[in-house]
Parts: C-alpha cells; structure tokens; sequence
C-alpha cells in the first residue's frame, strides 16, 4: 500500500460525517444563466464512488450545471443536496475548469498550484507544514508528475496541466471532483494517461463527474452518463441513455448510434 493509499485510508476514517441516503441529489432544479433559462426540470441522484460522464451539445447546461452543484450558481427552483447539506457544507468539492479558462502565463509553480488544494486545512494566512508539502508531492507522485514540481505551469503540456489538477483534488482531499472538458485538445497518448490516473482514484471511493463532447469515451470508461439539453434527457449506463430518439432530442438528425458485434458503441455524424 502506496503512502497515498494510506492516507486516504486515514482520511476517510476520521470523516466525522455519515452520509445517509444519496450522496448527491438534485430535485427539479431550474437556473437562469445572464438572464435566460440554462437548465430546467433536472431530477436526478447519485451514489458515493460513481463515475458519470455529461454529454450533450455546446450550450446544454453542463458548465451551468456544475456551477449550480459547486455554488457559485444559484437555482431559481429547485434543491442541490449534498450528503444532506447545501453546497459548501461539508463535502469537499474540487472544481476543475476547462483549460482555456486558466491563465497559464501566470507565474507558479506547479507544486504551489497542488498546495492551493491544502489552504482548506491549513488556513488561508498560514504558512504549509512539512507534512503538507510531504502530501503535495506523494499527490504529484500519484499522477507522475512529481519531476515537475518545480516546473512553471506554462512549460506544461495539455495532459500534464490536467494531472496537475487532479493532484490539487487528491491534495484538497475531495468527495466529489467535476471535471469542465478535460480531454479538450488533448492527444492520444495524454488521454490514455488521463485514464490512468482517473482509474485510479477509484480506490479512493471519490465520485467523478466529467463533462464531454465525446460520447464514445463517455461510454467506454464512465459507470452511467447523463444526456443533457438543458433538461436532463437520460441518465443511467450508455446503453440505456444512448437511444437513437434520445440523441436526437439531443443532437437533432446529426448523430446516429452504431451498436459493434463487440457490443461496442460508435457514433456517427450524419
């Protein structure tokens, strides 16, 4: 067992709270974004652990949605309820945006971006421990960028600014991590090592919801999807969700399902 492993372990024991019921439940949640509807009628819960992936077009709600459940949007109708609280109670959320909204000309290094996940426990106007430093680079050592720690944010590539990100989450010690287009612009070999990383906070029992535009990879490596058009048009495993009616009520006649022998889903554009 890794020292990060048994840290979490540590971490999940002292958890003073227990979660009773769902761990994430929004009822009919209705938000207006700049004064138009963004989202309407959404229903829907998810257990501790679960990966989902959210699909739908430019425009469906899922930056808006992520907002709402994090707080910094307010709903016009409806609840957001996390382990029985409101948002900023007491689950710890790590919000990762997409990448075009960061400045990566800001002058940081990479281990100080990780330690920014540590100011919830240590204060904001203390100076970190040994020991949280000690955690920022076994996080870093998690996503294999520990031999940059001291490297400028600018100098990394694509896939390295999202690990980078994903330490913060493991350093923040977070429940629920949301992740706004994380795949966006990057390659193939930066994806496969996304994946790897995400795998492997699954023995940390963190609950993941990744919004995308692909459907495949939704499909693939997520446990259910939600399909999304600013109401919640399904949610459950891609089979269930990925209905030729359903991604047109999403995608209008742009996007049809092919179902491989393998059982395998591709998506095509018509």
């Amino acid at each position: 067992m890794s020292e990060l492993q048994k840290f979490f372990k540590a971490f999940q024991r002292k958890r003073s709270h227990h979660v009773e019921g769902p761990f994430l439940k929004v009822s009919d949640l209705h938000v207006h974004y700049d004064g138009l509807p963004a989202l309407r009628e959404v229903n829907f819960e998810l257990s501790g652990g679960e990966y989902i992936a959210i699909v739908g077009p430019n425009g469906a709600g899922k930056s808006t949605l992520f907002k709402t459940i994090v707080g910094v949007l307010h709903p016009s109708q409806g609840v957001v309820s996390l382990g029985g609280s409101e948002p900023g109670g007491h689950i710890c959320i790590a919000y990762l945006p997409q990448r075009s909204d960061v400045d990566w000309h800001f002058p940081v290094a990479v281990k100080d971006v990780v330690m920014m996940g540590r100011v919830s426990k240590i204060g904001l106007f203390r100076n970190p421990k040994a020991e949280d430093w000690r955690r920022v680079q076994e996080c870093l050592a998690q996503v294999r960028l520990d031999h940059l720690a001291d490297r400028q944010i600018s100098e990394l590539s694509g896939g390295q600014q999202q690990r980078m990100f994903i330490a913060q989450a493991l350093a923040q010690e977070a429940e629920l991590v949301l992740m706004d287009e994380p795949l966006s612009g990057l390659d193939v070999p930066s994806q496969d090592e996304f994946f790897r990383v995400i795998k492997s906070l699954r023995q940390y029992n963190v609950t993941l919801m990744v919004a995308t535009h692909d459907l495949g990879m939704a499909a693939a490596h997520f446990d259910k999807t939600m399909l999304l058009n600013n109401t919640l048009l399904g949610f459950g495993t891609p089979t269930e969700v990925f209905t030729q009616d359903r991604l047109q009520a999403a995608y209008g006649n742009h996007l049809h399902i092919i179902q491989t022998e393998s059982g395998t889903m591709m998506f095509e554009h018509g």
